[in-house]
């Protein structure tokens, strides 16, 4: 970083007006503000945008102009002829972002603890002083020149000017990308992901559209396609998922839906050890001794109607780890129906009685919608419904954690159909997956990074069930309030951030805001990001395709930059007519 940053070749105007917010400069002559040259590229577009120091007794400030204008006097006298003849005296509105040491322009303060003085000499920042400050954002001392950095683009007003930030600053607190359709959303992922490789990190990317499947030619990367190459194990959905798969109303159907998949994880049990409990076998049906008292299974199913009720409780007991298990793990969901239909019957204490023709009743339409899922040929691709393969999503995601050699997982959502909103379960079973992961310290030594595109799809979803009673998938909203601590980072993609929970965007520490027309969408960010005044957000819509305004908690100021073009391009151009 230049220890002067006051260049007097680059003097434009003297302060004339301190306010909390903002200040204002006078320029003595319209001639200063004539084009200027870094390092033989000329910087162009006007002033407006650009970064400004301001010279002061013990410290240094650096603004961006916000707005220029001339005095009603002179706007009055304003004409081709004398634009070029006669001098002007324009005046401009300066927004203070951060202060820094003049005898140590390292140290710099984001809270604003003076401000410039009246006459305080302005100038255009150089590009070589600047661009030593974004190396820096949310790094601690002792790191720097050592933390890994991305390198993000340039300056939208100096190409000289090359935006390098640390990988922390990006991520440590969650990061959000947001932007209209053909902002350039899709190509600042991409090179958010080309960062992670170069600085041989990990990341898992959810691509709902295939977007990014050029990534699956680099050899660090990985793909797991759902539905086609790949599925998500139904054995590694939590109960709750499953509850939002088969959508039993509250009343009757979740006990009993409970139960038949707690009698199921019995019966594998029982099943696997057999040999313990004197088993008769007589065609399908099997009898086991507990205690001195019978159970029986029916091909698989245990059999409840007349039959004492205390071998099944001493079952229960005797394998309580695994039946209480949030996971649905070893229960063969095939036998989930006819299961169901033997927990219809009435409870007399000792024993169960005769069939409860009212529950079956009651369970009927969950009977229906279990064996229609099952039967679907979309969900036994997606879940693994009878498919014994070793290979399946969990395993691919546990082998890419554990290889070195790799550093991108992308599960591929285009072969995933959008009905029964099957995305948004399959989706919230990963994220849910990941979180339970995290919290056993998993990712503390290595941190990972959860990408998800199109996050509208899939955050602040409900599940409703026949009565209209609704499920939240709040698997992101739970890993953006609680899981940074486990060293899992969350990077959502939107053009909606509107229809993002606000609790997860509460939780974003890092915004790279692409262009935004929709007033909900840039109220969401102005709500959600502190740094995001009315004066920036004021140039969300007017960005070119590829420009944003990076903002967050690591940032002691909005940085407006251009996103270089990423070596791997996502598949995002729209088809021609």
């Amino acid at each position: 970083m230049s220890s002067n940053p006051f260049n007097h070749s680059h003097f434009i105007g003297y302060i004339n007006q301190v306010t909390p917010q903002y200040v204002k400069v006078h320029f003595p002559s319209s001639v200063l503000m004539k084009s200027f040259t870094f390092y033989g590229e000329e910087l162009k577009g006007g002033l407006v945008g650009n970064y400004v120091v301001i010279e002061g007794e013990k410290y240094g400030f650096l603004g961006k102009i916000l707005e220029l204008s001339l005095p009603e006097k002179e706007r009055l006298e304003l004409s081709e002829k004398s634009f070029n003849t006669k001098e002007f005296h324009p005046t401009g509105k300066i927004e203070i972002l951060l202060s820094f040491e003049l005898f140590e322009p390292s140290n710099i303060d984001k809270g604003l603890n003076s401000l410039p003085m009246i006459g305080a000499k302005v100038f255009i920042c150089s590009s070589q002083f600047i661009k030593g400050y974004f190396k820096g954002f949310g790094v601690k001392k002792e790191n720097l020149g050592t933390a890994p950095v991305i390198k993000l683009g340039h300056l939208t007003y100096d190409k000289t000017t090359i935006v390098e930030l640390s990988q922390q600053a990006i991520f440590g607190r969650h990061c959000a990308i947001v932007g209209t359709t053909g902002g350039g959303k899709s190509y600042t992922v991409s090179k958010l992901v080309e960062g992670i490789i170069d600085n041989n990190n990990k990341a898992i990317v959810i691509d709902p559209t295939g977007e990014y499947k050029s990534f699956d030619k680099n050899l660090k990367t990985k793909e797991a396609i759902i539905s086609l190459s790949s599925y998500f194990p139904y054995q590694k959905l939590t109960i709750s998922d499953v509850f939002v798969l088969f959508r039993p109303s509250g009343q009757v159907q979740q006990p009993i839906l409970l139960e038949a998949i707690k009698s199921l994880k019995i019966s594998h049990c029982l099943m696997r050890d057999q040999a313990l409990f004197n088993p008769i076998i007589n065609g399908t049906t099997i009898t086991l001794t507990i205690s001195g008292k019978n159970i029986i299974l029916e091909d698989g199913v245990i059999v409840k109607e007349y039959n004492e009720t205390s071998p099944f409780k001493n079952a229960h007991f005797k394998y309580k780890t695994e039946i209480e298990d949030d996971n649905t793990s070893y229960f063969d969901i095939n036998k989930l129906s006819r299961q169901i239909i033997n927990e219809c019957v009435y409870d007399n204490g000792a024993n169960w009685g005769k069939k409860d023709e009212r529950n079956f009743g009651n369970c009927t339409s969950l009977i229906i919608r279990v064996n229609n899922l099952l039967a679907d040929e979309s969900f036994k691709k997606m879940f693994g419904f009878n498919i014994d393969e070793e290979s399946n999503l969990i395993d691919e995601i546990e082998d890419f954690l554990k290889n070195d050699e790799l550093n991108v997982l992308r599960i591929g959502f285009e072969d995933v159909p959008y009905n029964f909103q099957a995305r948004e379960i399959l989706a919230n079973a990963i994220g849910k997956y990941l979180l339970n992961k995290s919290r056993t310290q998993s990712f503390k030594e290595k941190p990972l990074v959860l990408f998800i595109d199109e996050a509208h799809q899939f955050l602040n979803k409900k599940v409703k069930d026949e009565y209209f009673e609704s499920t939240e998938l709040n698997s992101f909203d739970s890993i953006a309030k609680e899981s940074r601590k486990y060293g899992l980072f969350l990077c959502i993609a939107t053009q909606m951030p509107r229809d993002i929970p606000n609790g997860t965007l509460s939780q974003i520490g890092t915004f790279i805001a692409h262009r935004l027309i929709n007033h909900q969408d840039k109220e969401a960010i102005a709500n959600a990001c502190s740094s995001a005044n009315r004066d920036t957000l004021a140039f969300l819509p007017v960005l070119g395709s590829g420009e944003a305004i990076l903002m967050g908690v690591d940032f002691p100021m909005p940085v407006m930059l251009k996103v270089e073009m990423p070596t791997i391009r996502p598949n995002s151009d729209t088809p021609l007519f």
